[in-house]
């Protein structure tokens, strides 16, 4: 049987980047130690979810974060899908930016956020990244020895046209740096992701800050892995955590047939 041993970081991220690479320096190393292949970090995972700290943080390509990323890849010899972060590019636009490295410390994608979070719900939830971020315009995919996969950021997963797409692109997983809050999370978090699974018949995996009930935005946390079958095979609740599960490679067929 051919697997992937994979590992979500779900970490609480607070007003200091320094310390949010610390911990997930030691959230990656930890998975590791648990013989993971591919790791994954949640969505903003340098930088508070706020618009008004996204200039702050943002940085351009080889940047700090950049390089703490690609390094860790390389030294720990696995496949890092390094959440979100800022992006800032030569024309100072700011987009939510996921980068991915290879074994080798090579970065082999990149996906800018292509649907800005613009919500206004009475009684609910408000905000608008597009307040300061740019939207990208590219669809992700990247080849690996697990089959080939996608990557898509939070609200992305609402569009069904884009994780088809990806699914007649040849993606056998899409993988989702995602912060749904504390609205949106209960209501359609599991919804949509077992959705996108079972419609592309592929895994759908999502990875989330933890939950911190001191920010103004609050993530549900609630990381995520749902089968093919749209069965949820693993799930965090909205404390830190590390997520590790090993997916089975020959089930996709299996569940194509």
């Amino acid at each position: 049987m051919k697997e992937l041993r994979i590992a979500l970081l779900q970490m609480k991220v607070i007003d200091d980047k320094n310390k949010n690479l610390a911990k997930a320096e030691n959230y990656i190393k930890e998975a590791v130690e648990k013989e993971a292949e591919l790791v994954m970090l949640p969505e903003m995972f340098n930088c508070p979810y706020q618009n008004e700290k996204f200039p702050e943080y943002a940085e351009k390509v080889g940047g700090k974060t950049w390089r703490f990323l690609s390094k860790l890849a390389k030294e720990k010899e696995i496949y890092l899908v390094g959440g979100s972060i800022p992006e800032k590019d030569d024309e100072n636009n700011i987009y939510n930016t996921s980068y991915v490295f290879n074994k080798n410390g090579e970065q082999i994608a990149k996906h800018r956020k292509i649907h800005l979070f613009d919500i206004d719900i009475k009684n609910g939830q408000t905000f608008k990244e597009s307040a300061t971020l740019s939207a990208g315009d590219s669809i992700t995919t990247f080849d690996t020895q697990y089959g080939k996969m996608g990557v898509v950021i939070c609200y992305d997963l609402r569009f069904p046209e884009l994780s088809a797409f990806l699914s007649k692109k040849g993606v056998n997983f899409i993988l989702v740096p995602g912060a749904f809050n504390m609205t949106t999370g209960p209501a359609h978090w599991e919804l949509l992701f077992r959705s996108r699974a079972l419609d592309n018949q592929v895994y759908t995996i999502g990875a989330a800050p933890a939950r911190d009930e001191s920010q103004s935005y609050v993530s549900y946390g609630n990381s995520i892995i749902v089968s093919p079958w749209g069965k949820v095979l693993e799930r965090l609740n909205g404390e830190e955590d590390l997520l590790i599960a090993n997916l089975d490679i020959d089930y996709l067929d299996k569940i194509r047939q």
